[in-house]
C-alpha cells in the first residue's frame, strides 16, 4: 500500500516570526521614492551631494550609451571593459594604493578580501561594531574568528600574541556608520606589524571625507601603499554611484583575481555605475574641497544639535548621529521629522551594535547654511515635541 502523502506548508512558521516581529516593533518596510520628494535629505550616503550632479549623471549617461545598460557577464568572461580598467587604475592613484580590483557592490568587495584572503591557518580578529558585511565575510572565512572589543588596540594585541595560528587578518571598519566615529588606524597597524599581522580597513565612510582631499582614512592615517594593509571601499557613496572596490598590494589584487568567489561568479558592474563612479572621482580630484564642507557641515550640525539639548555624536567623518531615548521615541522623531519635510535615518536594534536607538543623519557637502538651519529647528522641535 503506498503511504498518505503528507501536505503540510513548508512556510508556516514565517508566520510566527512574522508575530514576533511586530510585537518587537522591529517590522521593516520597503518605501520606494518618488524622483521628486520635496523632502531635505539628510538619510542617504550621498555624503559629497554628488548623486545628481551634471556630471555624474551625464558620465553615467555616456557609458550606458557606449557600452550598453549591462556589463554582460562576470568580469572573467566579458563582464569587464575597458571602462573597468580605467576606474581602478584611477581608484588606486588617487588613494595611493599599487592597485584596485571593481566589484558589483561594497558588500561583495568585503565578502571577497576576508574569504580569499584568509584560510584555515589565520586568525581573524574583528571589530565588535563592523558592519554587517565585514561580519558575514568573517563568517564565511574558514579561519577561526575573535571579536574584539570596540576600537580597542590593546585588546587587539592580545588576540594575536596568544593565537596559536601562524597568520592573522585584523578587520575593522575605519569609520564606524552608526555614531561616526572613527577607528585608530595608526596604533592597529602598529599592532599588527607588531604581530606580523596584515590589516583590511573598511573605507566606505571616509573614502571621499577623510584625507588630502578625500583621499580616503588610509591615506589619512598614513598607511597608503603599506605592503600589509587592504582597504575596501563603496562607491555607492561619496562617489555617488554603485559597486565597490578593493585596493592594495599588486600580489593581493592578482591573489582576488583567482580566487575571490564574489569576483569570479558574479556578473560585472553595469557599465553606468563605473561611468558615474569615475565622473564623481574625477570631480572630486579637482574640487578637493568638497571633502572639507563634509567635514565642516558634520562638525556644524553636532555643535548646534548639542546646543539645543540633544544627545548628539562628535562626528570624526560625515555621519551625525542623535541619540533617542527608546526605538518608539526614534522611530516617532523620524516620522514627524519627515511630516516637517526632512529626510533622517532611523536606526535601532537590533541594527545599532550597541543597542542604543538613534537618528542617523548625512553631513552632506553640499547643504547650505539655510538647510543647516532648518534640519537643526526641525530636529529641535520634534525631540521636544514641539
Amino acid at each position: 500500500m503506498t503511504a498518505p502523502v503528507r501536505v503540510r506548508d513548508p512556510f508556516a512558521w514565517l508566520a510566527q516570526a512574522d508575530r514576533d516581529r511586530r510585537e518587537a516593533g522591529l517590522v521593516r518596510a520597503v518605501r520606494p521614492r518618488p524622483a521628486e520628494s520635496g523632502l531635505l535629505d539628510l538619510a542617504s550616503n550621498d555624503y559629497l551631494g554628488l548623486v545628481r550632479h551634471p556630471r555624474v549623471t551625464e558620465a553615467a549617461a555616456d557609458a550606458a550609451r557606449r557600452w550598453g545598460g549591462g556589463s554582460t557577464g562576470s568580469r572573467l568572461v566579458t563582464g569587464s571593459t575597458e571602462l573597468h580598467a580605467e576606474l581602478e587604475r584611477e581608484l588606486a592613484e588617487f588613494t595611493g594604493a599599487e592597485a584596485a580590483l571593481v566589484f558589483s557592490s561594497g558588500y561583495t568587495a568585503n565578502l571577497a578580501a576576508l574569504t580569499a584572503l584568509t584560510g584555515p591557518a589565520h586568525l581573524i580578529v574583528s571589530d565588535a561594531q563592523n558592519h554587517a558585511s565585514l561580519i558575514d565575510g568573517c563568517r564565511l572565512a574558514r579561519a577561526r574568528v575573535e571579536r574584539a572589543p570596540h576600537r580597542d588596540p590593546v585588546a587587539v594585541a592580545a588576540a594575536l600574541a596568544s593565537r596559536p595560528e601562524p597568520e592573522a587578518l585584523v578587520v575593522t571598519d575605519a569609520v564606524f556608520s552608526v555614531d561616526g566615529e572613527a577607528a585608530p588606524l595608526a596604533e592597529l597597524a602598529r599592532v599588527c606589524r607588531a604581530h606580523g599581522a596584515a590589516l583590511l580597513i573598511d573605507d566606505a565612510h571616509g573614502m571621499g571625507v577623510l584625507g588630502p582631499g578625500g583621499s580616503g582614512s588610509t591615506a589619512a592615517a598614513g598607511l597608503a601603499g603599506g605592503p600589509d594593509v587592504v582597504t575596501t571601499i563603496t562607491l555607492s557613496k561619496s562617489l555617488a554611484a554603485q559597486g565597490g572596490a578593493v585596493l592594495g598590494p599588486r600580489r593581493v589584487i592578482d591573489h582576488l583575481v583567482q580566487a575571490a568567489r564574489t569576483f569570479i561568479f558574479d556578473t560585472g558592474l553595469n557599465p553606468a555605475a563605473v561611468g558615474a563612479a569615475l565622473g564623481a572621482l574625477r570631480l572630486l580630484r579637482e574640487e578637493p574641497e568638497r571633502a572639507e564642507r563634509a567635514r565642516e557641515v558634520a562638525r556644524l550640525l553636532s555643535e548646534r544639535l548639542a546646543a539645543a539639548g540633544l544627545a548628539v555624536s562628535e562626528p570624526e567623518a560625515a555621519v551625525v548621529s542623535v541619540r533617542a531615548p527608546s526605538p518608539e521615541a526614534a522611530v516617532a522623531w523620524a516620522a514627524a521629522c519627515r511630516d516637517a519635510g526632512l529626510a533622517v535615518g532611523c536606526f535601532r536594534p537590533p541594527s545599532v551594535p550597541d543597542g542604543i536607538s538613534r537618528l542617523r543623519l548625512t553631513a552632506r557637502g553640499d547643504l547650505t547654511g539655510r538647510q543647516i538651519d532648518f534640519a537643526v529647528g526641525v530636529l529641535a522641535a520634534v525631540s521636544s515635541g514641539g
